[in-house]
């Protein structure tokens, strides 16, 4: 059996009882679709940052995706660029910042796989990936058909997508990003961006700029993979920002007058998660046994030593997740995909 935590960010998960790598898009189309004729329990694995395995492990076929390939073409004033589900995500950005193809560059440094990204919508710095896309291949597990389908019928939202409201579903295989071919990058839209690039919200500046602030922002939170800093030993944020109606957010700023905010287009409202877990009592640092919020970044929870077991990140979670309801009457969302294992009511 192959053991699930050397394939994490978080250095947890049990052992799998079958194994197997797809190095092309068939031979993971094969595994899949063979392990359901058998009715065979299968997952399929990516980077592993945005998942928490359980001590217990996976009772099934765990197929890790190392597919290769980027083809590009040209499309008018913009680039098509194909990416297979298994290259990195972040040489990828790198890449597209030495050629001049702008949409990707505050996305710097997310680590895991470009199948991914759609999945959960990747997104930082005022950029997501559902900006970008024009179409994900993927195997439809229902159909049993390998299927393209346009970004409109993706059903984006904040980290959010189709692929992900049914995680059993689909199987990305590749990802076609539309890029446009610029040395700016997109408008700043996130002001501790501009902040840092000592420019206006809405601005453009030159991608290499805006991908050189982006890094130094996330190694600054822990959020660039780094073996040195047990900071990084992590998933990336635990919990999304919540969003919350018109109504939560009245009741929400009874119990917290002058909270952060950011109003959305229909009149919901996004709270930082961070700030949320802070004021609940919970600062950078909180240790509970082996495990601890990251000491860089509020949203973190971090496997400092590599001495934790899952059910320790997920009694920090809970008792964080509970901490926050209990006084602000808000109840955060998890974000990295939990195997085998839940967080409970």
């Amino acid at each position: 059996m192959e053991m699930l935590a050397p394939y994490t960010t978080l250095g947890l998960g049990g052992p799998a009882r079958d194994f197997a790598e797809a190095f092309t898009a068939e031979q993971l189309v094969s595994l899949v679709a063979e392990a359901d004729r058998n009715a065979v329990p299968t997952l399929v694995l990516g980077g592993g940052s945005n998942v928490v395995v359980a001590d217990e492990g996976f009772d099934g076929l765990v197929i890790k995706v190392a597919t290769q390939g980027v083809t590009v073409s040209r499309d008018g004033e913009q680039v098509l660029v194909t990416v297979e589900a298994g290259e990195d995500w972040d040489p990828l950005v790198a890449r597209a910042v030495a050629e001049g193809w702008s949409g990707l560059e505050c996305m710097s440094g997310i680590p895991g796989l470009v199948g991914s990204t759609p999945i959960q919508n990747v997104g930082a710095y005022g950029q997501e990936v559902a900006q970008t896309i024009r179409c994900v291949r993927a195997y439809d597990r229902r159909t049993r058909q390998v299927v393209d389908l346009e970004a409109r019928k993706c059903g984006f939202s904040y980290r959010d997508s189709v692929f992900k409201r049914d995680l059993a579903r689909h199987v990305v295989l590749a990802v076609t990003y539309a890029l446009d071919v610029s040395e700016l990058s997109g408008p700043l839209a996130y002001a501790e961006l501009a902040g840092r690039l000592r420019a206006e919200p809405g601005s453009r500046v030159p991608l290499a700029r805006a991908r050189e602030a982006v890094l130094e922002l996330r190694r600054g939170k822990g959020m660039v993979l780094d073996p040195g800093d047990p900071d990084t030993r992590s998933a990336g944020s635990f919990f999304t920002n919540p969003v919350l109606t018109a109504e939560q957010a009245e009741a929400l700023a009874v119990r917290a007058p002058g909270h952060p905010r950011w109003d959305l287009p229909d009149a919901s409202v996004k709270v930082p998660a961070a700030w949320l877990i802070e004021q609940a009592g919970f600062p950078k640092g909180y240790e509970l046994g082996p495990v601890r919020i990251s000491t860089k970044h509020t949203l973190a929870l971090t496997n400092p030593t590599g001495s934790a077991t899952t059910a320790d990140l997920l009694a920090l979670a809970r008792q964080v997740r509970d901490g926050v309801r209990e006084k602000f009457g808000v109840t955060l969302v998890n974000e990295p995909v939990l195997v085998g294992c839940a967080l409970g009511e």
